[in-house]
């Protein structure tokens, strides 16, 4: 865990150095980058794009649509930080580049942050990790697969998957609300479509509703994290990411989602005043 205020750099944290797996907060970066594109005239946000019933992931947004779906890469974008769309984000991470995101995340100074690839390519990785030919191959035999071996998979694993520090991912936070991480007009754009994530169980369940919160979960395998900025009505802003881990692969663990909240709102309050309030700051 790590926390720090946007404006004057105070911070906690707790083994926020510690690797941790990014999961969907990848996705972040990725959208950043993609909005710095469009900002300096590499990409039309209008661009129509395809993502085809053959190649949905399954989940939210078009990664669970039964038909091929159109629409432009903004609303990817927006589809990709809402409802964590991985068919979203595979269709933005072929258009900006993998390894632009990759260079992206050196110049902010995210050393220790390494970006594989796309949710298709972390699904590939786990095909070869239990040896399936195929996604279909891959289906039939997950749910055969035993706990040990899940948690053995690469993606569980930061040193082989997209993953970071809880340290570096404030840091990206904070660099994207001071409009440092790119021109203003893209990290405006990244700070919209945060605040419209419509998953509320974590960070932002923990705070009072006059308290906005832009965050970005992340859900693999025992892997439950979110990172986000709180905006209090004085205007103090604080940047927060929790990672967890645990050995119970279960999806729904509203126990955690709420440690994540309760982690989050207790590193923000530590830091509460150390700065004054700035009426025309971004949010």
């Amino acid at each position: 865990m790590h926390a720090a205020c946007v404006d004057c750099g105070r911070q906690t944290g707790l083994r926020a150095d510690e690797p941790v797996v990014l999961a969907s907060v990848v996705k972040v970066p990725l959208v950043l980058e993609f909005a710095r594109q469009v900002a300096h005239g590499q990409l039309d946000p209008a661009e129509r794009a395809v993502v085809r019933r053959a190649d949905r992931l399954g989940g939210t947004g078009t990664a669970g649509c039964l038909d091929d779906v159109e629409m432009s890469l903004r609303d990817l974008a927006g589809f990709a930080l809402s409802v964590s769309d991985n068919s979203a984000a595979d269709v933005l991470f072929e258009r900006v580049g993998v390894d632009t995101v990759r260079l992206l995340v050196r110049e902010l100074g995210l050393s220790r942050t390494r970006i594989v690839g796309s949710p298709r390519a972390l699904l590939r990785s786990m095909m070869e990790d239990v040896g399936a030919a195929d996604p279909a191959a891959f289906a039939a035999v997950y749910p055969a697969l035993s706990p040990a071996r899940l948690r053995a998979l690469r993606v569980r694993d930061p040193r082989h998957t997209n993953g970071s520090t809880a340290r570096e991912m404030t840091r990206l936070l904070s660099l994207v609300w001071t409009d440092r991480a790119g021109p203003p007009g893209a990290c405006a754009q990244v700070r919209a479509l945060m605040a419209h994530q419509v998953s509320w169980h974590r960070l932002a369940a923990a705070f009072p509703e006059d308290v906005a919160v832009a965050a970005k979960t992340g859900t693999l395998l025992g892997v439950r994290n979110e990172i986000g900025v709180v905006t209090y009505p004085d205007g103090g802003r604080y940047a927060v990411s929790v990672f967890t881990e645990t050995a119970d692969l279960r999806d729904r663990r509203p126990d955690l989602d709420a440690a994540i909240g309760t982690a989050g709102r207790a590193a923000v309050e530590a830091l509460r005043g150390c700065c004054g309030p700035a009426p025309h700051r971004p949010r």
